[in-house]
């Protein structure tokens, strides 16, 4: 895409609903796909999350794979599937797919077939998700005999026609900064803007928006798996991505080989458009912090306080001062204020990664207990937005908020447009959980005035005897999914099994336990399931204890046990995932760390 005139603005921190995480193997390719161009490809840093140099445009949809080399040892393909799959013939969805290869041939005995991951939203790109470091981090835990594969959902990112309100980036940024800049106990200015929203979404609609919905999504991971000659998924999905495959297990039981949903939501829940119960366990993540900085002493936590209760007690006082009086801020990254919006909301996206986010958010609010609030406010890392001015003016690889908007939207039961429902619902939220704010600004309250399209004719049950068990994983005190949910979900899908893991953030990969990565490499490989009731631990405390640096911590809890080579393997993956700063850059984890504790 070509590039015009460019204009810079700092534009304010808005997280992501349930959040984008995922996971990838090693090189491999699908039998019955075929791969065009040679192996050098279009090369990117694989580092930088959301660069993106390969010309999808050039790529012409079609109903049968053909994989391009693409970005550094990936290939991307597009894939035709019906915006309605009541009338094939009509509009079409061109899907961007993208995969790392297995290590073996595809006519190996040991080659296992593909593995499609979804990374979490709604709105999450599978195609920036595996163009990371992450691809080779999954590739080791699940073993070289699987192909990786995502892709952009339709109506996301580079899967065309997308969701878009706006003529251009800079309108919708713009336009966006209200969401959580202002105070966001306002709801009156938020259900004004979300009706003005949802009007410029029905103006801008060329008749497809109305097809972009979550049980559509399963059916186009169904075409998919066909594409490539296979009748059954194996599947991993993240945060949201447990919605769409809860989904999919119910609307097609017998198609499932091998299936994890990890971080699982509560999908009647979603539907429903209530968000009521994702926050069960927001306050058990953030007692986590306080425990865990008080255990690790003044030399291993810089907000550290004797007991998790002072800590706790600081805290509060520190966001009182910041509503009372913000914080102006000029910093190398930008400048802005540092108010109690952005403090609570880099709280909160700080709960996600607890590997990769509480060290530094803990070195972030001790300096601003002594004044300076410039590393905070750093670690919020509001993007200078980069403005293409052309005719088309949009960034296709980019993660927008009209494609979240429109799923949930779609996907949820309509939601009542006059303000005092508004203000009950937000009422509601805020007696469920001190945070409610922060989610109900982002989930229900958006979809005010949206267009009455009609729903999808599967809204549940999430019920079905599988043609495997599935697998459910879920963390003792995640933010967004409770492990509650985990075990309400498990109880509609025959002989499924629940594997809990006891460590707070948001699914498996965000805390590093080397038995849940086993358990999950050995699913996948034979579709063992752990003993029901199972419970993994991690291999560490998120910071170093009290005189010992994060190197010798490594050396003491994990080389020094006793570990097979394939087990040394896993764990440097899980540390890799667990506690690496890029993790944060994506939708729905926005502490985005320059630097963090070296793995």
């Amino acid at each position: 895409m070509g590039r015009g005139r460019v204009f810079k603005a700092v534009l304010p921190v808005v997280f992501v609903v349930l959040g984008t995480i995922i996971v990838v193997q090693k090189q491999g390719s699908w039998k019955g796909a075929s791969v065009v161009g040679d192996t050098t490809g279009f090369e990117s840093e694989s580092a930088q999350v959301g660069s993106d140099e390969f010309p999808w445009d050039e790529i012409p949809g079609s109903k049968e794979l053909k994989w391009h080399a693409c970005y550094k040892e990936r290939e991307c393909a597009r894939l035709l599937v019906p915006a309605n799959y009541s009338d094939p013939s009509g509009p079409s969805f061109n899907l961007a797919l993208i995969r790392k290869r297995a290590a073996v041939s595809p006519d190996s005995k040991d080659y296992r077939g593909p593995v499609l991951f979804n990374p979490g939203g709604p709105g999450g790109s599978g195609v920036t998700f595996l163009n990371s470091f992450f691809a080779d981090a999954f590739s080791t835990i699940l073993g070289g005999q699987f192909d990786i594969v995502s892709f952009d959902p339709r109506g996301i990112a580079r899967s065309s026609p997308r969701a878009s309100f706006f003529a251009t980036d800079i309108e919708r940024e713009f336009w966006g900064q209200g969401l959580l800049t202002s105070n966001l106990s306002d709801v009156a200015s938020a259900w004004a803007r979300s009706r003005v929203s949802s009007q410029l979404a029905e103006e801008n609609d060329a008749g497809l928006l109305r097809h972009i919905n979550t049980p559509n999504t399963a059916r186009d991971m169904l075409s998919i798996v066909e594409a490539h000659g296979r009748s059954k998924i194996q599947y991993w999905g993240f945060s949201y991505g447990t919605i769409l495959g809860a989904t999919f297990a119910a609307m097609f039981p017998d198609k499932i080989e091998r299936f994890i949903i990890d971080g699982v939501a509560d999908s009647e829940d979603y539907y429903s458009a209530m968000w009521s119960t994702a926050l069960r366990d927001t306050d058990k993540a953030l007692d986590s912090f306080f425990t865990d900085c008080a255990n690790a002493g003044p030399e291993g936590c810089a907000f550290w306080a004797p007991t998790p209760e002072n800590i706790q007690q600081n805290l509060t006082a520190l966001i009182e001062s910041v509503r009372a009086a913000p914080v102006p801020i000029r910093s190398e990254s930008g400048y802005g204020l540092l108010n109690s919006n952005l403090l609570r909301s880099e709280i909160f996206s700080g709960l996600y990664f607890p590997y990769a986010s509480f060290v530094p958010l803990a070195q972030g609010l001790a300096d601003l207990a002594a004044g300076n609030g410039k590393t905070l406010f750093d670690l919020g890392n509001p993007p200078m937005y980069e403005c293409v001015c052309h005719p088309e003016g949009e960034d296709l690889a980019k993660e927008v908020r009209d494609s979240q908007v429109a799923v949930l939207c779609n996907d949820g039961e309509e939601v009542p447009d006059d303000l005092k429902s508004a203000q009950e619902y937000f009422d509601m939220m805020m007696k469920v959980s001190q945070w409610g704010d922060l989610i109900a600004a982002i989930t229900r309250l958006q979809c005010i005035g949206w267009p009455k399209f009609p729903k999808h004719p599967f809204r549940g049950p999430f019920v079905g005897n599988t043609s495997h068990p599935i697998l459910l994983i879920g963390n003792t005190a995640d933010p967004v999914t409770p492990l509650w949910a985990a075990k309400k979900m498990s109880k509609g899908f025959k002989d499924s099994v629940v594997l809990t893991q006891n460590s707070a953030g948001h699914c498996s990969i965000s805390a590093p336990s080397l038995c849940t990565q086993k358990y999950i490499r050995d699913y996948f490989i034979d579709g063992t399931l752990p003993e029901p009731g199972t419970v993994c631990e991690t291999l560490m405390p998120p910071f170093p204890s009290a005189g010992v640096g994060v190197k010798e911590l490594d050396t003491q809890a994990i080389w020094s046990t006793s570990m097979t080579a394939e087990e040394r393997d896993i764990t440097e993956a899980i540390l890799e995932l667990s506690r690496n700063p890029a993790v944060l850059q994506f939708p729905g984890f926005k502490l985005s760390l320059p630097r963090g504790r070296k793995i």
